[in-house]
């Protein structure tokens, strides 16, 4: 199979990219339109179209894409921080994430959002591990605490009304991250 040419890696990109916009200030709503992400990105529908064959095939490629970067944040982190910040920057990265998934998984159809969720969880699992062991290992974490522990714990990101995900995401990460530390 031939590797796709640059222009068109350059416009699926960009497409991402513009999804990824649009999903981020449809919001809870999830009103994602799709001439408007071509339009954003300065692609045709054809274009788009051909990189995504519908909508839940472009929201999920955003989905996924989004979670990876969440755990490569992770790796990041820990490598220029130690482990107490890097975890508090990361769970801060969390909560931005948070408000654009909401977006994302509105315009995402059902059938597909499960799955998208199982590869979603396990790699933020990943990555709260990752965070987790670094902790323990520094002595900022406690031991009894466990990745399906923090990832219930803020599970309250997904469920706040867009005045609450400013100063009270930040408060309520703010007793999170104090009920972990030793």
């Amino acid at each position: 199979m031939t590797p796709p040419r640059a222009d068109a890696e350059h416009n699926r990109a960009r497409i991402l990219q513009a999804a990824r916009e649009v999903a981020a200030a449809a919001g809870d709503a999830g009103e994602v339109r799709l001439n408007e992400i071509a339009k954003r990105a300065g692609v045709g529908q054809g274009t788009l179209y051909r990189h995504f064959p519908t909508r839940g095939a472009l929201m999920l490629e955003v989905y996924r894409r989004d979670v990876e970067e969440l755990h490569e944040a992770a790796v990041d982190l820990l490598g220029r921080h130690p482990a107490d910040v890097a975890f508090e920057r990361w769970l801060e990265r969390l909560a931005e994430y948070a408000r654009v998934k909401q977006g994302v998984f509105a315009s995402v159809e059902a059938s597909t959002r499960t799955g998208a969720s199982a590869h979603g969880g396990e790699r933020v699992r990943d990555a709260v591990e990752l965070l987790l062991s670094a902790g323990r290992a520094a002595g900022t974490v406690r031991e009894d605490v466990d990745a399906r522990d923090v990832v219930l714990l803020v599970g309250f990101l997904s469920r706040l009304a867009p005045d609450e995900r400013g100063a009270r995401a930040r408060h309520l990460l703010l007793l999170v991250r104090n009920a972990l530390r030793p």
